[in-house]
């Protein structure tokens, strides 16, 4: 598979600093989305995360429907809905409405994890087990609600039916990419958190794909996370901030974003964890020529059709710098 002109893509979680306001927050999120376009990024997608106070994207509908309002080509979507949280019928109705508004500009990304703890999972939805186990038919639901032939059914999404709004199937291990290769859709794999089966779904879905009305041919979307500046030395500054966000999530003390720091002999070490490099394993933190390297392997290896970028960097004007210098990357190569 070619590896020339391979479209990039931005995943938002709204991440919310140590003194920086939830406000301020989706402005940056705006600003953000803004010069994306300008740099000619395909998509920007906003997660779903509950019950994290370093996370604002929760209400993630609400927060696509601001994006898409303030840009006017990027495509704005979501990375994802966590489907068992939600009604399909509720969603094809948010979705219908995006996607009428905005036309031709909306993607619906749907999973199925929680986006949360188990505490909160149930306070969303005290059914979802049962919901997790159904998410083949939800997706099901979902495009029958949005497909011209349900006019006549008991149950219609009427602001849903014959929009266009594309559904990309989610995935961090391999189940989803059975799914997505049963249903011909398109693939987005969370090699940026959760990359130890990244291959071997890769391999399933691009193996038993079946065309459909939706798709003829394999796509996907893999997740890397960016953090670019001028030096290494600079680059790996700022990824301390990420390293003590990653920290608090795997030991659940989870706290705001905090500011880039040296890199002191302690966060080296916590860096180095097996656990951390395994989770982290996709993470590109450099100079332009030591992403640029990486990049270029990771796209080798993997064939993706699209890398969806994530960048978990304190200071507003230094993470719009790192997404200037990975599209300045990807259009040179």
């Amino acid at each position: 598979m070619s590896t020339k002109n391979i479209p990039i893509s931005i995943l938002e979680l709204a991440s919310v600093g140590q003194d920086i306001t939830t406000g301020e927050t989706f402005q940056n999120s705006l600003d953000l989305a803004q010069k994306a376009e300008e740099l000619g990024y395909k998509r920007f997608w906003l997660a779903e995360h509950h019950n994290m106070i370093s996370i604002a994207s929760s209400a993630t509908v609400v927060l696509m429907a601001h994006i898409a309002a303030g840009t006017s080509k990027i495509r704005v979507g979501s990375g994802g809905i966590m489907l068992p949280n939600h009604s399909p019928l509720i969603v094809a109705e948010q979705f219908g409405t995006l996607g009428s508004l905005y036309p031709n500009r909306i993607d619906m990304g749907l999973g199925r994890a929680p986006g949360t703890d188990q505490a909160t999972a149930h306070a969303i939805r005290s059914d979802r087990m049962q919901a997790v186990y159904q998410f083949p038919e939800e997706i099901e639901k979902i495009q029958q609600y949005f497909s011209n032939d349900n006019g006549e059914a008991k149950v219609r999404a009427t602001v849903a039916e014959g929009v266009n709004v594309p559904i990309y199937v989610l995935g961090s291990s391999t189940d989803s990419a059975h799914l997505a290769a049963k249903k011909g859709l398109p693939y987005v794999f969370a090699s940026h958190f959760a990359p130890a089966q990244l291959f071997q779904a890769l391999n399933i879905y691009y193996n038993n794909f079946q065309p459909s009305e939706y798709l003829q041919e394999p796509y996907t979307i893999a997740g890397v996370n960016i953090i670019a500046a001028d030096t290494d030395e600079e680059a790996e500054k700022l990824s301390t901030s990420m390293i003590r966000m990653m920290l608090g999530v795997m030991t659940g003390k989870i706290d705001y974003m905090q500011k880039p720091t040296a890199m002191t002999p302690d966060l080296r070490e916590i860096a180095n964890h097996p656990s951390l490099q395994q989770m982290l394993k996709y993470s590109f933190v450099g100079s332009k020529k030591t992403v640029r390297e990486k990049t270029e392997d990771f796209l080798g290896k993997t064939g993706a059709n699209e890398l969806m970028v994530v960048s978990h960097i304190y200071d507003h004007n230094d993470r719009i710098k790192s997404f200037r210098i990975f599209s300045e990357i990807m259009k040179e190569r």
